[in-house]
Parts: C-alpha cells; structure tokens; sequence
C-alpha cells in the first residue's frame, strides 16, 4: 500500500497539471457518483492527508485512496492510457491533460465543507501543514497495551506511516515492533524520527533509509527476510503482528521485518 510520501508525490503531479484550470469533462465511474459532472469548474488545488488525496474543484473535493492497487496517472489530451479502461474509476479532462484515477480502493465527491468526514480522524499529517510533534506523541502515548509496531500503522495517531516505514523505523530505534508501547523509551524521539525520515523521503524516486542510493541497498531489514542483517549479519526475520485490540484480523499488511539480535 503506498505510504504517505507516495500519496505526497502523487498529490504534487497532479496539482502541477490541473491546478489553475477549467475542467472541460468529468466521468465518475463509481455508481454512487455517476452522475456528478465536474465540468466548467476550476481545480483549486490538490493536497495529500496521510495516505489520502483531495482534489479541490470549485465547492466540491474529490477524496480518494490508493489502497493496494490504486494509482492516478496524467497525460497528454489524447494519449493512450497505460493501464486497462475498465480499471479507471474517475476521468478529468482539461483542455490540455487527462487526470485518471485508476482502480483506486476510495473514490467519493464531496463538499469541500465536509472534508473532515473523510479524513478528520486522521492524526498529524507528517507531511503537512498541521504537523504536530507534542500532540502525534500524546497519541501514540495513548496506545499503551498496543505492540509499538501495531501503534505506528494506526493513521489516528501519525498520518502516513506504512509497513515499509514501521520496519525500518523499529530498527533503527532498536526496539522490537512487538514491545508494547507503554515499555517504549523516548516516544518523543520515535516521533521525531518519523518526521525526519519521511521527509527525507518525499522528494526521491526510492525510499532510503541506510544513507546509501544504490539500488538495493536503501532498507536496514524491509523486505530482506533470511539476508544478513547490515550490521550484525543475523539473517533478517519476518512474521505477521497481530493487534490484541483487534483479535482475529489476519492481513498481510501486519507483515513485519525485524532483526533478533539488533533490536530487543
């Protein structure tokens, strides 16, 4: 699922190609929104939350989330998209570019006066303008009897954290992603290393965490299961971190990498 430096990124295209201009055709293809039509309305802008998108058109946002599959792609007027029609779930059109939307896990129009039904349960964005160091700790406080790897997925208490940013953050903290936040040392320190490391992050092509730009050498343990660890060469291990607050809930997105011998 991409992270919020992806959804950062894909926010920022699309507002450097429609920001400013008139929609000339709207085509919403999800039922419950067949029948908006967007055209002769002016993007304001396009912003991510998290891992969530809004695009601002005249007195209405279109709120979407990329999921597993999702992702908007901008062309010329008249190219040939590169992924199949049938996976377009929304279509902008400008005199100049096509925005689509395509297979996306949330798609809905909205006022934009009703945002915050959409994303206003979301904790500081680590990318945006409400960023909030004291009040992202005093959530993640919050989640005491929670695995420190469960708790920094839960987009209530940090905006944008996924599974690739929880490994590498626990491994660099040297903490288990299984202790539970209440044994955590220096929560204030996990948050800051949050901020730092996605904004390292939201200007690049690939995510780095090692300091190193070589390809393949940019994850401490992401990805790396049964491969020396970096540091200590203990092979790196993988498994499944259930939430107690949440019995039962078996998704590979709680997929998480760690090294046994580096963090404890």
């Amino acid at each position: 699922m991409p992270e919020g430096d992806t959804v950062y990124q894909a926010a920022r295209r699309l507002d450097a190609a429609l920001r400013g201009k008139t929609l000339i055709r709207s085509d919403v293809r999800v039922p419950r929104f067949a029948t908006v039509d967007l055209s002769g309305q002016t993007v304001h802008e396009v912003v991510s939350r998290g891992k969530h998108l809004l695009m601002r058109v005249g007195d209405t946002t279109i709120h979407s989330h990329l999921k597993m599959e999702g992702v908007w792609q901008v062309y010329p007027r008249g190219d040939r998209w590169r992924r199949p029609a049938h996976e377009a779930r929304i279509v902008l059109e400008t005199e100049d570019v096509q925005a689509v939307g395509f297979a996306l896990g949330v798609l809905e129009v909205l006022p934009t006066a009703e945002e915050d039904t959409a994303v206003g349960h979301l904790g500081p964005d680590l990318l945006g303008p409400d960023w909030d160091p004291a009040e992202a700790e005093r959530r993640l406080r919050a989640q005491a009897g929670r695995p420190i790897g469960i708790a920094l997925l839960d987009q209530r208490v940090m905006a944008g954290l996924g599974n690739v940013y929880r490994s590498e953050i626990c491994f660099l903290r040297g903490v288990l992603p299984t202790r539970p936040v209440e044994e955590v040392p220096d929560l204030a320190a996990w948050v800051d290393l949050s901020r730092r490391t996605m904004l390292s992050n939201r200007d690049r092509p690939r995510r780095v965490f090692t300091g190193s730009l070589r390809r393949g050498e940019g994850f401490w343990v992401y990805g790396r299961e049964g491969l020396p660890c970096r540091r200590c060469g203990t092979p790196i291990r993988l498994a499944e971190l259930g939430d107690p607050l949440v019995p039962g809930r078996g998704s590979t997105d709680r997929q998480v990498y760690w090294c046994p011998r580096c963090q404890s």
